[in-house]
């Protein structure tokens, strides 16, 4: 089976689902880039990189990603201090990929295998106990 245009797009975005780009998810936006209703610069998880790879194959000038959707912090994911945790709920409501479990009034964890680095889970949460690091220190 040959793949489309928007699968070919799809397998380059970064799968972070944060809709930074202005849609709902990668696959929404690579659809978009595919009809011509995007370009390739509204990914901050692929950073520079990334728009240069979707604009190859978009036949495009490549330029960079637009730095007013977000910061691209690539390599990161969310850990929660939990003993700072109030178990609000808020960081599961806004993570796009289920990566954080929890109950209500309960502590908080971030499943790091699953965390995308997208970071909307940080502005959510009231008490400012979440923070962006390295896989490894996650994992620890």
């Amino acid at each position: 089976m040959t793949a489309t245009l928007a699968d070919r797009l799809d397998r380059i975005l970064p799968q972070t689902q944060c809709g930074q780009c202005g849609f709902d998810g990668c696959r929404p936006y690579a659809e978009a880039m595919a009809r011509g209703d995007a370009g390739p610069e509204r990914c901050p998880p692929g950073g520079d990189a990334g728009a240069r790879a979707l604009a190859k194959v978009l036949g495009v000038a490549p330029i960079p990603y637009d730095r007013n959707r977000g910061e691209c912090r690539p390599g990161e994911v969310a850990l929660i201090v939990e003993t700072d945790c109030i178990g609000c709920t808020k960081c599961i409501q806004a993570c796009p990929v289920d990566a954080i479990v929890g109950g209500p009034k309960h502590m908080h964890t971030v499943l790091a295998d699953l965390c995308t680095g997208c970071a909307l889970c940080v502005p959510a949460c009231p008490v400012d106990c979440i923070v962006m690091t390295a896989p490894a220190a996650a994992a620890a």
